[in-house]
């Protein structure tokens, strides 16, 4: 860090109060490269520029510091609370970096409902529904959904008639459902068998196992050994569950454990679960975090966490957390959460585990920790060094438009941050035009992308980007540049040329990188990325138009309708099974229509 930076950090810092607070550490560029909480604001980001021994990662943030920001906060917990919302929506590189995290799969089932299914989902919803895992490693939810369906006889269609006549499906009469949709069943029976679910899903797994041991059986003695065998694959499955019941713990116990490793410039956390007694998976984390407290590091990686996977269990093991994460916890989950030092007994041994894990991992992890920062960081720094660009490329935005001979023309906006693509920021557009004209609907999409950016309404859009790739030569890029000088936008943009894979600047110049470079790289997978999501949208418009266009054909039934239709029924196989009551269900379309329907597919 330069002496002129230091000298005036410093006197910034003499003037902090000694109050608990978040703090913001920013590059020259105005980028945010890390968030902090504090007790004493003044005590910890002097703790930053004092003239003494750093872990390396802390000095590698510190060298890149430029300037600070700081809110004051009312407790140490309201400074949890904002670091952990902050972090969350900023990413800042020397932060949390869930590395591996992803969205883990969880088998929901809605109580709430009259007749409820069971669902694998990847969305935590706060929509009053149970959600049992998230499963990985260990214990496969699509493994546990067979079980389910082999043994237990909820329904797995998406609709039911509530007893209103019709014919049963197949499942019904091949004993697998109970068939609530024709009233073959009623409420009550219908819920015990949605209570033995839950039981099976909270890890008893003995009614499961005689169930289906049962069933195994009657397939053998009728001679259906493939179904026989599917069975047998199943019992082994439980048997396999019940295998990893980790003794000493009461039944039906829901833990997580929290272990931790660090070398100096990388942390690794493992998460360890337990659901029901069972053991259900174990993920490491690696973690670029610049702070030299691994308390702290574990306290932001947990409220990430949680706040990706949304459930937290009843029992946390976890050493060092401190009363304000204590209390953040418990109002995140909105109940009380136990939290377990793991000091003795079983949950030091499991505590244990968790760390031996971290250890592990992070001896076999420290080249790959290394290239993904070159893949990442790197890239985005050779790109600002290559390109010239005035910031970080924090925020790369790639286009691609897409169309068959010039109609059904569409266009995609792929998003990357911190160098990975960020999906849930990923957006499509519909454009409107006859011919075939890339340039004009390149314009076209730009202008109504930086349109949404001053409305600032869309989670996405409403986000500035750093760097705007377009697919093209110089003329393409041209043509997009047009439209943000007309939004009057401040924004870099570059354009890649497939081929040789020339990189052009909004001067003219043109950049070739060696095919091995890292900036190149990340350029390529955002233009193939958006080209593929493109692609992608199109096709399933086709799909869309033609089989709208078949059920245009049906008397009285128009476009408004047909989508209506859809919005209820999900696919077109729905609507051809669905009877004159279920169609009549629909709003809007009533008996008359509703029988034209019924007889165009019944003829």
């Amino acid at each position: 860090m330069k002496e002129e930076i230091l000298r005036r950090i410093k006197e910034k810092v003499y003037a902090l109060p000694s109050l608990p607070g978040v703090y913001k550490m920013l590059d020259m560029y105005g980028n945010i490269i890390y968030i902090g909480k504090a007790k004493i604001l003044k005590n910890r980001v002097s703790s930053y520029f004092l003239n003494t021994v750093k872990h390396p990662k802390v000095a590698q943030m510190v060298e890149q510091v430029y300037d600070f920001e700081y809110i004051i906060t009312p407790s140490e917990l309201e400074a949890l609370n904002l670091e952990s919302n902050l972090i969350h929506e900023h990413q800042p590189f020397y932060n949390i970096l869930l590395k591996d995290g992803k969205a883990f799969p969880y088998i929901k089932i809605n109580y709430k409902e009259d007749y409820p299914v069971a669902t694998i989902t990847r969305r935590v919803l706060n929509d009053g529904a149970m959600y049992f895992g998230p499963y990985f490693n260990k214990i496969s939810a699509g493994t546990l959904m067979n079980i389910i369906n082999n043994t237990y006889k909820l329904r797995d269609c998406v609709r039911y008639r509530n007893g209103k006549g019709g014919r049963e499906c197949l499942n019904y009469h091949i004993n697998t459902c109970l068939a609530p949709c024709t009233g073959r069943c009623t409420r009550e029976e219908y819920r015990r068998e949605v209570d033995a679910v839950i039981d099976f899903l909270k890890g008893n797994l003995d009614v499961a196992k005689a169930r289906l041991t049962e069933k195994m059986l009657k397939y053998a003695e009728m001679e259906m050994f493939e179904k026989a065998i599917e069975i047998r694959g199943n019992i082994e499955a439980i048997n396999s569950i019940a295998d990893k019941n980790v003794t000493g713990l009461n039944k039906n116990t829901d833990i997580d454990i929290f272990g931790f490793a660090e070398n100096g410039e990388t942390s690794v956390v493992t998460v360890a679960s337990i659901r029901g007694n069972k053991m259900i998976g174990v993920n490491n984390y690696s973690i670029i975090d610049a702070s030299d407290d691994s308390s702290d590091i574990v306290c932001n990686f947990i409220t990430q966490y949680y706040m990706s996977v949304k459930v937290v269990p009843k029992n946390i093991v976890v050493k060092g957390m401190n009363e304000a994460f204590c209390e953040w916890i418990n109002n995140f989950a909105g109940r009380k959460i136990n939290i377990l030092q793991g000091v003795s007994g079983i949950y030091a041994r499991l505590l244990g585990m968790a760390n031996d894990n971290a250890s592990e991992f992070l001896n076999k992890s420290i080249e790959k920790d290394k290239m993904y920062e070159l893949k990442t960081l790197g890239a985005m720094k050779g790109l600002q060094k290559s390109m010239k660009l005035s910031s970080l490329p924090k925020r790369i935005e790639g286009y691609d438009i897409s169309n068959l001979g010039g109609t059904n023309t569409v266009a995609s906006m792929v998003v990357f941050i911190n160098g990975v693509p960020a999906k849930k920021h990923y957006r499509k557009f519909k454009i409107d035009c006859e011919g075939q004209n890339d340039f004009r609907n390149m314009n076209e999409v730009l202008t109504r992308r930086l349109d949404e950016y001053r409305k600032g309404t869309d989670t996405s859009f409403s986000q500035k980007p750093d760097l705007i790739l377009i697919d093209g030569g110089p003329v393409q890029l041209e043509f997009a540049h047009n439209a943000l000088m007309s939004s009057g936008l401040d924004i870099e943009m570059i354009s890649l040329a497939k081929r040789e894979e020339e990189v052009y600047l909004l001067d003219g110049t043109k950049v070739v990188l060696s095919r091995d470079n890292f900036a190149l790289k990340l350029l390529q997978s955002v233009r193939d990325e958006s080209h593929r999501f493109a692609i992608t949208f199109q096709k399933s418009l086709r799909q869309k138009q033609a089989i709208t266009s078949v059920l245009e054909n049906i008397e009285l039934l128009g476009k408004n309708k047909v989508d209506i239709l859809f919005k209820h029924f999900k696919s077109l196989d729905a609507i051809k099974i669905a009877t004159i009551d279920e169609l009549m269900s629909v709003q809007g379309i009533g008996k008359k229509l509703a029988t034209n329907i019924y007889q165009y597919f019944h003829k």
